[in-house]
């Protein structure tokens, strides 16, 4: 302020010489008043740039340069100049803030879409794209009641009640895996909408084993306590001659054995799915284990099969090769139980004359694949990515009449994940069936190697080829 007056001053003190010594005291007072006049002419000029600079855009253009003293203009600039970095500062930090929260919406794995008060898509993530086969960015700001057309969504959408969840067919889906998306819409805002949707795919096939489960178990119980209760009513009511108690006798042994094997392989399985992993200190000879189970093979064959029949032909490895199969770390109990139940499948279900073929082969990578094949009438294709659940059967007469539980290949999946191993089905309908398993190079060692006991891995992919090794019949093609 101080300077502003002091150049008013100079410059009045100026004019005034000036005028006197060329006009006198008229000279005088002219001199004054154009020297006020020049100098708030200079001040009106400099706020007319300022002004212009306000019009065009103070954010994005260049603040004029006042040269000379600041005075009111120059100071107001200045200000403003201030406010204005401050305010990009606060616009920066808000758009980063932005960016971040988008980039974990984007993260998120469940899908997320913004709409607006009419339902257009402002934003959505990838996730919810994909729920709902959006092409980003050609969609933005379209309509969802036009992109989704599923009449259920839009009942859901026009009821405006959205206290529940609705389930929607995702838009990846094919005849072996049914996608189920979870949608929920939250309002907030002036009548925007938050679209929430998650894949309970898994979820809904886990209730759906649950239910199946419980009602396949009631079942299974069910039938053998009808008969047992028949049976001894009609012992407790009806006089019956020996033959007859004898016989009705033994059929209720037969469905109570059944009920028996039943609970023990319940009691397995839960056993299997709630204990830790074997560890690899314990060391099996795996031509002990096939001996073991060609045993037992061969037993049930020779009970399955009708005495006027030809027989079912049995391939196991040769002794030579048994010895040179090495050893297996882990459960020897589980892995019998698992390799007994994949061989016993393959000869409950091969007709008379049929041939089963098991063998075992050291890999490139260290481990091993076990196969067993068979020549039945094999699986069609929508049954084999069920085949391992809990009761899950083909044909049920069929598995009864064989004396299943419907529970062996779960258990036998089951005990081979806990050594490492996954279990693999390759069918064709009129050709047979391959079972097979690879084992990680942790669980196999050479015969006779001592190693100390290895890390068991916490995930272990089996391998996608399923052909087993060359056998005395025709490859079975996956």
């Amino acid at each position: 302020m101080f300077w502003r007056i002091a150049m008013l001053l100079i410059a009045q003190l100026l004019g005034a010489a000036l005028g006197l010594w060329l006009a006198g005291a008229w000279g005088l007072a002219a001199g004054v008043a154009l020297a006020s006049w020049l100098c708030w002419g200079w001040v009106a000029w400099r706020g007319l740039r300022v002004l212009a600079w306000l019009r065009q855009d103070a954010a994005a253009g260049q603040a004029p340069a006042l040269r000379g003293p600041q005075g009111l203009w120059g100071e107001a600039v200045d200000r403003m100049r201030r406010q204005l970095r401050q305010r990009e500062q606060l616009a920066a930090a808000s758009e980063a803030r932005l960016q971040a929260f988008l980039a974990a919406l984007q993260a998120s794995p469940n899908g997320v879409i913004l709409l607006d008060a009419e339902g257009h898509i402002e934003w959505c993530n990838q996730t919810a794209a994909g729920h709902f086969g959006l092409e980003l960015p050609r969609d933005l700001m379209q309509s969802i009641g036009n992109l989704m057309r599923e009449p259920d969504f839009s009942a859901y959408l026009a009821a405006g009640d959205y206290a529940q969840d609705l389930l929607l067919p995702g838009r990846e889906r094919s005849p072996l895996q049914l996608v189920q998306l979870s949608v929920r819409l939250h309002p907030y805002g002036e009548g925007r909408r938050l679209m929430l949707s998650r894949d309970v795919t898994q979820l809904e096939q886990a209730e759906a084993m649950r239910r199946d489960f419980v009602a396949n178990v009631s079942h299974e119980i069910r039938t053998p306590l009808t008969v047992l209760a028949g049976f001894v009513e009609t012992l407790q009511t009806l006089p019956l001659a020996d033959d007859e108690r004898s016989r009705y006798l033994g059929l209720m042994a037969q469905q109570a054995r059944r009920m028996q094997l039943l609970v023990q392989d319940l009691l397995t399985l839960s056993r299997l799915e709630g204990s830790a992993p074997p560890g690899t200190g314990q060391w099996t000879s795996v031509g002990a284990l096939l001996q073991r189970c060609e045993q037992e093979a061969r037993a049930l064959s020779a009970q399955i099969t009708p005495p006027a029949a030809a027989p079912q032909r049995l391939v196991f490895p040769p002794p030579a090769q048994l010895q040179a199969c090495g050893e297996i770390a882990g459960n020897p109990e589980e892995l019998h139980s698992a390799l007994s139940n994949l061989i016993a499948n393959a000869v409950r279900y091969t007709p008379a004359g049929g041939l089963i073929t098991v063998d075992w082969q050291c890999q490139d990578d260290g481990g091993a694949r076990f196969c067993v094949r068979d020549s039945g009438p094999g699986i069609a294709p929508e049954h084999l990515p069920r085949l391992a659940e809990r009761f899950y059967r083909i044909d049920r007469s069929r598995s009864r009449d064989s004396g299943g539980t419907g529970l062996g290949l779960a258990i036998a999946k089951h005990s081979l994940q806990r050594h490492g191993a996954q279990l693999h089905i390759a069918s064709v309908l009129g050709r047979g069936s391959a079972f097979s398993a690879h084992f990680p190079a942790q669980r196999v060692r050479a015969a006779g190697v001592s190693a100390l006991p290895q890390p068991h891995p916490t995930t272990v992919q089996g391998q996608e080829n399923h052909r087993c090794p060359a056998s005395p019949h025709p490859p079975t093609k996956p």
